[in-house]
C-alpha cells in the first residue's frame, strides 16, 4: 500500500483525478471538471490503471469511455483523505 501512496504522492494529477471519481466518469468529463488537458487526464488514467486503482467500465467503446475508481482505488483515496 505504501508504494501506491508514494506513486500517488509523486503528482498532483493523479490524486485530482482519483478523487475526481465519484461514481463513473468519462476522461472528457473528467477535464472539464478539473479544468486540465483530456490529454494529461487520459494518460493519467492509463496509469492508475495499470495500478489496479481505476477499471474502465465500457471497454469496448472508441469514444466516451467510462471509468470508476476500483475498491483498492477507493480506499487508497481514503487514506490519503486522512493524511490531509
Amino acid at each position: 500500500m505504501y508504494e501506491l501512496l508514494s506513486f500517488l504522492a509523486r503528482s498532483k494529477n493523479r490524486i485530482r483525478v482519483l478523487g475526481s471519481l465519484d461514481g463513473f466518469q468519462t476522461p472528457t468529463e473528467i477535464s472539464k471538471k478539473l479544468k486540465i488537458q483530456r490529454s494529461t487526464v487520459s494518460r493519467t488514467i492509463g496509469e492508475l490503471e495499470e495500478k489496479e486503482l481505476v477499471k474502465c467500465l465500457t471497454p469496448k467503446e472508441r469514444m466516451g469511455r467510462l471509468y470508476s475508481l476500483t475498491a483498492q482505488g477507493k480506499n487508497i483515496f481514503e487514506h490519503l483523505k486522512k493524511r490531509g
